[in-house]
């Protein structure tokens, strides 16, 4: 089996050539408010500035209880400057790449190999406890 890092990269860019990306904290939240069954994944970035912004630590623990609530995959990466890199191509995502939201395409019929990796390995995650793991990105 591929690395979980190897398959959320690959997950982001095939979301993001289908326009099925959704990149920034209060973005996230919005569409999960308006439409929670339209997400299939989220990612959380951490970097420094985390570390020392509490409004960021509570919208993450808000949006990692929706999650749950609402049964969306979660993981958390730690190189946010990493996952802007591959979801960014404007200035302004590369900003608040802390949260990005894979949703489902319109028409209901895809399958994603590399996202349903990521629900396995989220789902036995969950069965050791691990209720939001990290991946690693990999480089270039």
């Amino acid at each position: 089996m591929q690395s979980p890092g190897k398959s959320l990269k690959e997950a982001l860019l095939c979301a993001q050539s289908e326009d099925r990306l959704t990149v920034g904290v209060y973005e996230s939240a919005k569409i999960m408010t308006e439409d929670p069954d339209s997400v299939s994944f989220c990612v959380l970035a951490m970097d420094e500035e985390f570390e020392c912004d509490i409004a960021l630590q509570i919208h993450f623990t808000l949006i990692q209880s929706f999650c749950f609530d609402n049964d969306i995959s979660i993981v958390r990466v730690s190189d946010m400057q990493r996952l802007a890199e591959i979801v960014g191509d404007k200035a302004e995502q590369l900003e608040d790449a802390h949260c990005v939201l894979i949703t489902n395409p319109a028409d209901g019929s895809w399958e994603d190999p590399a996202l349903e990796k990521l629900h396995l390995f989220c789902e036995e995650s969950q069965r050791l406890n691990d209720w939001v793991p990290e991946i690693s990105l990999p480089e270039r």
